[in-house]
């Protein structure tokens, strides 16, 4: 008898666990024939990077913080910095949108700054104003760090400059150290549970602003929905508490121009904390700070950071 219901219940879990997995890989099906890349790949030891420019002159790449895509940035600046006069250029991270890297190491944020700055090379790119969104600016700072013939001036926005004691609630799901067990969730349940609280975790990330109803076509947030854009989150995430150490240490070392847009009631990061990190380093760094808006200011408000980024590219391109 005990052995019967025992099969039962093992066979129930071993469905649900299929009936998850067909799920998932059925959502990133639609997910990506509805979000095709739309860019240029370029191949770089580590992997390969998926780019998309418009516009001419000096050079803005724009690069996107954690669980986020290019089209972070497509949503509207890219076109508004065109505008301006600028060639800009917005890339997926390695391992993310629709990038790719070879393996977790190049999950670490100096290992992706190094992947960027080959890719900057084989493009040709010199003396680019790297734009850094959160994660982005992590990055954005190790390159400026490691790379820095290849950086004019850094323009970061909602930027993380010091790991934070504990990760914001938004990124509770992806908090998984284990590989084995971050994969297993990537490919089950990982995707109907994003669905389920995707309203919550957009209100955090937005927060106290409003979401955009088209955020997650326009600017790329189903593209979350994929079990390798849950994964390479993950695995981001807990490469922060590795590295972000050691970047926070050598920000003093960057000579180019840096300057720092946040909005003050960001619930992602800690605007004062982050601000007085950059500054502890960079006493002449640029800060700008707007009330009342959150972690997305790019997507928000992008009048007004395509602003900031000009006047840092009036420092750094001289």
């Amino acid at each position: 008898m005990i052995s019967t219901v025992a099969a039962i219940i093992v066979g129930s879990l071993v469905a649900a666990v299929l009936a998850a997995w067909w799920f998932t890989r059925s959502v990133a099906k639609k997910v990506e024939a509805s979000l095709p890349p739309k860019g240029q790949f370029t191949d770089v030891p580590g992997g390969r990077i998926h780019w998309i420019e418009k516009g001419e002159g000096h050079p803005v790449v724009m690069i996107h913080g954690l669980a986020g895509s290019h089209a972070n940035f497509t949503y509207a600046m890219l076109d508004k910095l065109a505008e301006k006069g600028y060639r800009a250029i917005a890339i997926d991270r390695p391992g993310c949108g629709w990038s790719e890297r070879d393996g977790d190491e190049q999950a670490r944020i100096p290992n992706q700054a190094a992947m960027i700055a080959a890719w900057l090379e084989a493009e040709g790119i010199e003396n680019a104003l790297l734009v850094g969104h959160s994660l982005g600016g992590a990055v954005s700072l190790a390159l400026a760090v490691s790379h820095p013939d290849r950086v004019s001036g850094l323009a970061l926005i909602s930027a993380l400059v010091r790991a934070p004691e504990a990760p914001s609630d938004a990124f509770a799901g992806i908090n998984i150290a284990n590989p084995g067990i971050r994969k297993f969730v990537a490919h089950t349940i990982a995707t109907p549970m994003a669905i389920r609280t995707g309203e919550k975790t957009l209100s955090i990330v937005f927060g106290p602003d409003a979401a955009p109803a088209d955020f997650r076509t326009r600017g790329g947030g189903l593209l979350g929905l994929r079990p390798r854009a849950f994964y390479a989150a993950a695995t981001d995430m807990h490469a922060v508490e590795k590295d972000m150490d050691s970047i926070t240490d050598r920000i003093g070392e960057i000579e180019v121009p840096v300057g720092m847009f946040y909005g003050e009631d960001d619930l992602i990061l800690v605007a004062p904390e982050q601000i007085a990190a950059l500054r502890e380093k960079l006493p002449n760094a640029v800060i700008e700070a707007v009330p009342n808006h959150g972690h997305m200011p790019l997507v928000i408000i992008p009048d007004e950071v395509t602003g900031f980024v000009q006047r840092m590219a009036e420092k750094s391109f001289r």
